[in-house]
């Protein structure tokens, strides 16, 4: 029966729908019915929309109130929540870097960073340091008579131009045996102090370089990981110093 009923419609007439007549071409195309159940579905739409609106807003009660009344804001006609001035997510500079810069080569520049830093770190011995906490060399006497008595040079055995210094101190026989190597002179000293002083100070910025590219790329492997459909929940906002902290559900891998 199927082929027959097959053979039945290959010799039936196609039927056309009628065009606009040559009188109305200047009306435009001659609307056909899929067209206006289309344009009618979406006016119900519309008018069911409005009507529900309006029902709401009879109903309301004028007492009513909602926090979110006082911390929303429209823009561009939808309400928005608004944003503390201390919550701000990220800096404008992070920004630039995230929208020009691929995770990679952020990473990749980080660990350069990280070298140089290690380099200069063992170059420098951080012996100077500002932000180094400061050691402590205690030291015991018998009585207080001693105590007023003491002398911090007689007892480290140097001189007392000597006693300040926290590395390079050498003692009395070496000074007396031993040539002095390296700048003896004042202003040459102050020349060394001045550079050393300079390499702390880069040391410094490369170590705040760095840890801005670590939170960039965090950041940005965040935005990656919220991407896939697996359900989350966000545990921690970000911060311009940290990036947001999210809670994934368990799932079994197969």
């Amino acid at each position: 029966m199927s082929s027959f009923r097959k053979a039945l419609k290959s010799r039936q007439r196609n039927h056309h729908e009628r065009s606009q007549p040559g009188f109305r071409k200047h009306l435009g195309l001659l609307e056909k019915k899929k067209d206006y159940k289309l344009r009618a579905d979406d006016y119900h739409k519309k008018q069911n929309t409005l009507a529900a609106l309006r029902k709401k807003a009879q109903d309301k009660n004028p007492d009513e109130f909602y926090f979110k009344m006082i911390s929303s804001q429209l823009q561009d006609g939808v309400h928005v929540a608004k944003k503390a001035k201390e919550e701000v997510e990220e800096t404008e500079e992070q920004k630039k870097v995230m929208r020009t810069q691929d995770i990679k080569y952020i990473e990749m520049k980080r660990v350069a960073e990280a070298k140089k830093i290690e380099r200069m770190k063992g170059g420098l011995h951080l012996l100077e340091a500002d932000n180094k906490q400061k050691n402590k060399h205690t030291f015991f006497v018998d009585s207080k008579k001693e105590v007023q008595s003491f002398d911090l040079a007689k007892h480290l055995n140097t001189v007392p131009e000597l006693v300040d210094r926290v590395f390079n101190r050498p003692t009395l026989k070496t000074l007396e045996t031993k040539s002095i190597q390296g700048a003896v002179e004042p202003h040459s000293i102050e020349k060394l102090a001045r550079q050393r002083k300079r390499e702390y100070k880069i040391l410094s910025q490369r170590i705040d370089r760095e840890k801005k590219m670590f939170v960039i790329s965090q950041k940005i492997q965040t935005r990656k990981d919220i991407q896939d459909k697996t359900k989350k929940v966000k545990v921690k906002k970000e911060t311009p110093n940290a990036a947001a902290i999210y809670k994934f559900e368990a799932k079994r891998k197969r």
